[in-house]
Formats: structure tokens, C-alpha cells, sequence
């Protein structure tokens, strides 16, 4: 019986459903008799006579015990990893730029320092070079002066050079505005700490802008500087003689501030 057992675990393991021994084998079951039965032949066409086949010998072998399925997990292989798509980097984060400010050219300005009075006057050369007695805007700076009752002719303060900017014309030295405006202030307060003033003309946009820190807004007005005291803003004198006009305004500046160095007379 375990014979017979293992005979049919063999035969289907090889796919066999049904087949008839040609000798008698040993512990066999005994046949079921509807295989015995012969089978009704199919009609031919043909008047061919039919070739007994006979039965496949089926050698008697060691009946093969059933195994169980083995389920095969694909595992990457050396081709594939080759092939593989590479994983996506992740970008690295760009690095911030620095932020590059403009370069600013070096303004460009010569300033004269005079004394009146009590007044020191910080006036813009529009030509660069030192007053005249005959320049149209030297005269109008006397007449200018006899209106405030200062004295009508100007003294030079110091050896009377210029105040130039720029200091250089090459180098890497900052000659930008920030740095002008410390030049001149330092320069005026130098100056001024030997010989005090009560009021402090700056005449023209270079002498309000690098002196008081004001821009063309501040004309007619007056401005306290630190470290050099009281100030009072004014157009340049070119200003004045292409525009006539500016003069009421400033003559009812003036008239403001006149006290101010008429008390110290």
C-alpha cells in the first residue's frame, strides 16, 4: 500500500492522470474497470488501416515526494544596479551673494573760508580758483554783506587755500561723500574752535550739503551743525545772479536772522 501511495505522488508530480500498466505491478491497487473498457475508435475518412499503437513503457521508479512551492524574491542584481536610474540629488541651496553696493564717483567741490564780522562764510568757487576783486560774484557777495551790516570786504581765514575735494586724484583712499563731509567739518571746526562765530554762511549746495548735511531744501533757513553751532543756508551766488528772483526770499531770511550777530556787535 505505501508502494501504491508513492507511485501516485510520482505520477503526479509528472502531470500523469490516468495510465494502464502492461504487467502486473507488485502492491498495485487493483484497476477500475471503465479504464479497462475499450474505447469507441473515431471514424476515418480514409480507408487507411489503423496502426495499433502500442502503450508507452513506463519504467517503475522511486516515487518522488511532493515539495512544496518555492516562491523565488527577485533580488537586484549587478546588471541592475549598473543600469539602475540614479536616485535625484537633492540641489545644494546657492550660496546668498553678497550685496554689492554702487560705487559712488567722488564729488567734486572747492570751498572758500572768509571771515565778516562776527560771520565766517563757507562759499562755493564755481570756478575753483580763489575770488577777484572784479568777479561778478565777489561783488555780489560785498553787497550781500553791507545788507546783513557786516563789513563789505572779507578776510581770508588761515593761509586763504581753498577747500578741494577730491584730495587725490588716484589711490584707493575713500573719497566718497560721507568722507567729505568729514574733511570740511573737520576742517571748519578746527578753524572755528580758534575763532568763535555767531553765525556760520554756507553759500552754494557743496558748503549746505557737506557743512550742515542739508540739501537744496534747507536755503533760507537756518540749521544747527554739531560741533560747529548755528548755521544759515543760502543758494550760491551764481544761483542768485541766474535767478534774481531768490533774492526777496533770502533778504526776508536775513532779516530773521540779523540779530543774531548785530547783538554780538
Amino acid at each position: 500500500m505505501i508502494e501504491e501511495v508513492r507511485r501516485r505522488a510520482y505520477l503526479t508530480a509528472m502531470q500523469v492522470a490516468s495510465w494502464l500498466p502492461r504487467v502486473g505491478l507488485p502492491f498495485a491497487a487493483p484497476s477500475r474497470a471503465e479504464l479497462l473498457q475499450p474505447q469507441p475508435e473515431p471514424e476515418v475518412a480514409s480507408a487507411a488501416p489503423v496502426v495499433p499503437v502500442a502503450a508507452p513503457v513506463v519504467e517503475a521508479k522511486a516515487p518522488v515526494e511532493p515539495q512544496r512551492p518555492v516562491i523565488e524574491v527577485p533580488r537586484p542584481s549587478a546588471a541592475s544596479k549598473v543600469f539602475a536610474k540614479p536616485e535625484a540629488k537633492a540641489e545644494p541651496e546657492e550660496a546668498p551673494v553678497a550685496e554689492v553696493k554702487p560705487v559712488v564717483p567722488p564729488p567734486r567741490f572747492a570751498l572758500q573760508l572768509l571771515r565778516a564780522g562776527d560771520c565766517a562764510l563757507l562759499v562755493e568757487l564755481a570756478t575753483g580758483e580763489p575770488f577777484q576783486s572784479r568777479d561778478p560774484s565777489y561783488l555780489l557777495l560785498k553787497d550781500l554783506l553791507r545788507a546783513a551790516g557786516l563789513p563789505d570786504a572779507p578776510q581770508q581765514v588761515g593761509d586763504g587755500s581753498p577747500i578741494r575735494w577730491p584730495l587725490l586724484s588716484r589711490g584707493n583712499l575713500d573719497q566718497g561723500p560721507e568722507a567729505a563731509r568729514d574733511y570740511v567739518q573737520g576742517v571748519l571746526a578746527g578753524q572755528l574752535e580758534s575763532q568763535p562765530c555767531s553765525c556760520l554762511w554756507l553759500i552754494g549746495l557743496p558748503a549746505v550739503r557737506f557743512a550742515g548735511e542739508a540739501d537744496e531744501e534747507a536755503y533760507n533757513r537756518e540749521l544747527q551743525v554739531e560741533g560747529l553751532g548755528a548755521a544759515w543756508a543760502l543758494p550760491s551766488l551764481e544761483l542768485l545772479m541766474d535767478e534774481p528772483q531768490r533774492k526777496a526770499e533770502l533778504w526776508r531770511a536775513m532779516r530773521r536772522l540779523m540779530p543774531r550777530w548785530k547783538a554780538s556787535a
